[in-house]
C-alpha cells in the first residue's frame, strides 16, 4: 500500500498527499486508522442590517471627508500613503 501511496504521489498532477515528511507521516497514519481531520470551527453569521448601515456609513464618509480637506492636505495624505506602500 505505501509503495502505491508514492507512486500514485509522483505520478499524478494534483496530488492530495502532502510534500513534507511530518505532514505526509501524519496522512498515512489517518489513512491507516480512517480518522479524518477534526471539522474548522464555522465563522460566526454576520446581521446583514449592520452590513448595510457600515456600509452605508462608509459610502457617505469618504466623499464627506475628501470634501472637506485642502488640496495640501489631500496631498499630504498621499505622499505618506505612497511612502507607506513603496518606501518599504
Amino acid at each position: 500500500m505505501l509503495e502505491r501511496l508514492f507512486y500514485a504521489s509522483s505520478t499524478m498532477k494534483k496530488s492530495k498527499t502532502p510534500k513534507d515528511l511530518n505532514q505526509m507521516a501524519a496522512f498515512i497514519v489517518d489513512q491507516a486508522t480512517n480518522e479524518s481531520k477534526p471539522e474548522e470551527p464555522k465563522q460566526p453569521v454576520k446581521n446583514q442590517a449592520a452590513v448595510e448601515l457600515g456600509r452605508l456609513g462608509g459610502k457617505k464618509g469618504g466623499p464627506a471627508r475628501a470634501e472637506k480637506l485642502t488640496p495640501e492636505e489631500r496631498k499630504e495624505i498621499a505622499r505618506k500613503a505612497a511612502k507607506a506602500r513603496w518606501g518599504k
